[in-house]
């Protein structure tokens, strides 16, 4: 591992964004930025949000290996690792089969993109493997830093770390809510994991695989289901989730701040950096 994440990070999708919220991420003690939503190859993003701040990582969660070569994403990630060495760490996955018409040999393509990478001389411990089932979480043990799982449990870390055993990075995502109100928080949260996600057959398969029922992934998801995927109440039990993962397990958690309709999301990451004893 080349890139130093430090315990808690936040996660957001590409286009939420800017230099400035980076500045005040860094403030707040945060370690690391993941950039999600399938980024550009170009990663002129993560450079950008480098450029903005001191010392934070700056991960991308993750690039899609369909859209983007990996020779194209192996020259950007050594533009930026020449510029802001040590801060920088790739996050690759295969995406999902209702994204592309192209998806055949998911497990193949996995090994032909690493090896590409690896031919471009991008270094192991600077990358980093989108992964959920056994399989992958294997290869992410053995061809990279490790695991960046996405909508998942504490459960689901503490197998995917007897999976990868130790010394091997497990960064999971979990979606929060800091809000007291339960009905309000879970309508918040749950379009962030009824659409796509709910319909995405590599995150049912892998909840089906944790226990959970069909029944639960239907119609928008039970509230047992928003309630174990997306954390919420107030900032000391949003963060008392977020540990639970390091306790079963993760290096790293990166936390996924939810708000109401367009609401600044400064406010509850301050209140989640707080509770977490970051700033």
């Amino acid at each position: 591992m080349t890139v130093a994440l430090g315990t808690y990070g936040i996660w957001r999708h590409a286009g939420g964004l800017t230099p400035d919220l980076a500045r005040e991420i860094e403030a707040l003690g945060f370690g690391a930025i993941w950039i999600g939503g399938s980024p550009l190859g170009d990663l002129d993003l993560a450079e950008s949000l480098l450029d903005a701040t001191d010392g934070i990582a700056v991960a991308t969660g993750i690039v899609n290996m369909w859209k983007t070569p990996a020779q194209e994403v192996a020259a950007s990630y050594h533009r930026i690792e020449a510029r802001h060495p040590g801060r920088f760490l790739l996050g690759v996955g295969i995406g999902h089969p209702e994204a592309t018409s192209d998806y055949t040999r998911p497990y193949a393509t996995i090994v032909d993109y690493l090896d590409a990478l690896d031919a471009a001389d991008v270094p192991i411990g600077g990358r980093a493997l989108a992964a959920l089932g056994p399989k992958v979480l294997k290869l992410s043990a053995e061809r990279t830093a490790g695991a960046h799982p996405y909508l998942t449990t504490p459960e689901h870390t503490r197998e995917a770390r007897e999976i990868l055993g130790e010394g091997v990075l497990l960064a999971p995502e979990h979606k929060v809510v800091v809000d007291t109100d339960p009905e309000r928080a879970r309508a918040t949260g749950r379009p962030f994991v009824h659409k796509p996600y709910l319909g995405l057959r590599n995150y049912t398969s892998n909840l089906l695989r944790l226990g959970w029922t069909e029944e639960d992934i239907a119609d928008g998801g039970s509230d047992r289901l928003i309630d174990a995927l997306v954390a919420h109440g107030d900032a000391a039990a949003v963060a008392a989730r977020l540990v639970e993962h390091v306790d079963a397990g993760a290096d790293h958690v990166c936390a996924q701040v939810l708000t109401e309709g367009f609401a600044e999301p400064l406010p509850p990451m301050r209140a989640l950096a707080e509770a977490l004893g970051l700033s």
